[in-house]
């Protein structure tokens, strides 16, 4: 990240405050977790910093400001089951990500942030396939995904528990060329 307009830095119990604020924003929940399930700072610190997981949690930062979250994590055999997903030999990373500062949507962030958040995890991870999974009626997502390469592989029925409903989500993937 040569520029460093985009920067990803390590989740700290800095942010919890930051990121409660941006999960109590019914805006940000419509896309993320759900608006009927906001997060209060102790719910933040458990969830994304004390409970054992394999997703590595950064804040987003842009131009110095923190706008938002993105995590990524190597896809283990448990998550290939999950996706019903036949990945070949070679490292495979799944991400998920949102912008908090809702000032920040519809400039092309969103955009750059994934393709960041791809070229490090080729580059640096050795990542040969990446994956994600949107929702289907989040058509903005799946738009910015596909601009960084992503194409949906899989429709996932009924994937997401998203506001008292089970949401189909798409299986996104990117390959390394």
């Amino acid at each position: 990240m040569p520029s460093h307009e985009i920067e990803f830095l390590p989740m700290t119990t800095e942010h919890i405050h930051l990121m409660a604020k941006w999960l109590q924003d019914p805006v940000v929940l419509a896309f993320y977790e759900g608006r009927d399930n906001p997060f209060d700072e102790e719910k933040v610190r458990r969830v994304f910093l004390e409970e054992k997981d394999i997703a590595i949690p950064c804040i987003v930062s842009y131009h110095g400001q923190p706008i938002g979250y993105i995590q990524y994590y190597e896809v283990n055999k448990e998550h290939q089951k999950e996706y019903s997903y036949d990945s070949p030999a070679g490292k495979v990373f799944g991400m998920d990500q949102f912008i908090g500062e809702t000032s920040y949507w519809n400039k092309g962030i969103g955009t750059k942030m994934v393709a960041t958040m791809v070229g490090f995890l080729q580059k640096e991870l050795g990542a040969e396939r990446i994956i994600l999974d949107p929702q289907v009626e989040n058509r903005r997502a799946v738009a910015v995904y596909e601009k960084c390469g992503f194409q949906q592989i899989k429709l996932l029925p009924k994937h997401e528990w998203h506001e008292g409903v089970k949401r189909d989500c798409w299986l996104m993937e990117w390959r390394a060329e």
